[in-house]
């Protein structure tokens, strides 16, 4: 009797299925309680923003379906070709991007936008997988750690340059991907140190960003603090159960931008604790589902892919959510599938479908060969 691990193809993550949808479906609710006032105060259409996102979801929902029906290793074999793309839309960003609310993020076709730096997450994942995959055999010690995050500066300034908080988010992704890849531990803690100190050089650099930190510890004294108190105020006044769907005050104009990274205010408003916490653990479900299929893709490429997933989730989840609750400063992070954004919640569902692609490969128990 000899024992083997046979794989499983065809069957994708029903469950990993079922929370997608049902986050695509409750976020495009939610969007349309929160962002009415805003719809018919500015574009005099209450359903202008959830218009604007059912198209997007619709669009990426097609995008996760084809994703999910294509071997993932032939994407992966695009990665450096992707990886390229991404490099220069964020370049062109820098050169003809369209500035919105103070910051140019976006890239103009007609009358649709596109936001390049949602599509760095994926192109990242999916290059990072594609690189350390080819070095499979030196994946330890500090100079596989450095030579992998070399890679990643590229991207990480160009972002960063318009928008620090992916650029965090790609460096989290990074970093998770070396650890899941690297069989020790002694490296990270110089990492860490090394990456204090880069956050403390980069915080003094700027003034801005030292008001932003003293905007965080007393957010009263400063006008900048006003979207910060009354997303405090949104929380407090909900309650345990909330003051019910559609019925928030603090979306009438109070917190600003409603819609946006603000959004858990709202939900909490509305919903109340109850609300709020069933909401993470949904959240919770998806990520301990992502890591699941990682621990058994039937490659490394499958599992590097399934945690950057993962890791971008559970960064951003985590960000965002400390920001309202003003555990950590203001980042302008979104809370996925549920703030408004058509290019992130494309690029989310693709990620989706890149999941159920490795879950249709997958190793099953061990079986007993005669």
């Amino acid at each position: 009797m000899k024992k083997s691990i046979r794989e499983r193809t065809g069957k994708q993550d029903i469950l990993l299925l079922i929370l997608v949808l049902f986050l695509a479906v409750f976020g495009l609710v939610i969007l349309y309680s929160v962002s009415s006032y805003n719809g018919r105060v500015r574009f005099h259409d209450a359903a202008y923003y959830l218009k604007k996102q059912l198209f997007a979801t619709a669009l990426g929902l097609g995008v996760m379906y084809a994703a999910s029906r294509i071997d993932y290793h032939a994407m992966v074999a695009l990665a450096p070709a992707v990886y390229l793309v991404s490099i220069l839309l964020s370049v062109a960003v820098l050169l003809v991007g369209q500035e919105i609310n103070g910051s140019k993020r976006w890239l103009a076709f007609g009358p649709f936008s596109f936001q390049p730096s949602e599509f760095s997450k994926l192109a990242v994942i999916l290059f990072l997988a594609w690189q350390i995959d080819r070095s499979r055999k030196k994946t330890s010690g500090f100079w596989f750690m450095c030579r992998t995050m070399a890679t990643l500066l590229p991207i990480v300034g160009l972002v960063g340059s318009n928008n620090l908080s992916t650029a965090v988010i790609i460096l989290g992704i990074g970093v998770v991907l070396i650890f899941v890849s690297s069989p020790g531990y002694v490296q990270f803690i110089g990492m860490g140190t090394a990456g204090i100190g880069f956050v403390a050089v980069f915080l003094a650099a700027e003034s801005y960003r030292l008001e932003r930190l003293a905007i965080w510890r007393n957010p009263e004294k400063y006008e900048k603090g006003f979207q910060t108190i009354q997303g405090l105020y949104a929380i407090g006044s909900g309650g345990l159960f909330g003051r019910g769907f559609g019925s928030s005050l603090q979306k009438l104009g109070f917190v600003p931008e409603a819609q946006n990274d603000m959004i858990y205010s709202i939900i909490c408003e509305e919903l109340g604790l109850v609300g709020a916490a069933a909401l993470i653990f949904v959240f919770g479900l998806l990520l301990w589902r992502l890591s699941v299929i990682s621990m058994h893709s039937r490659d490394l490429q499958g599992t590097l892919i399934c945690a950057g997933i993962m890791a971008h989730m559970a960064i951003q989840v985590i960000l965002n959510i400390s920001v309202v609750t003003n555990t950590i400063p203001n980042t302008g992070i979104t809370l996925p599938f549920i703030s408004y954004g058509g290019t992130s919640v494309m690029f989310l569902l693709a990620e989706m479908g890149l999941a159920l692609s490795v879950s249709c490969h997958r190793k099953t128990e061990l079986a007993y060969d005669k």
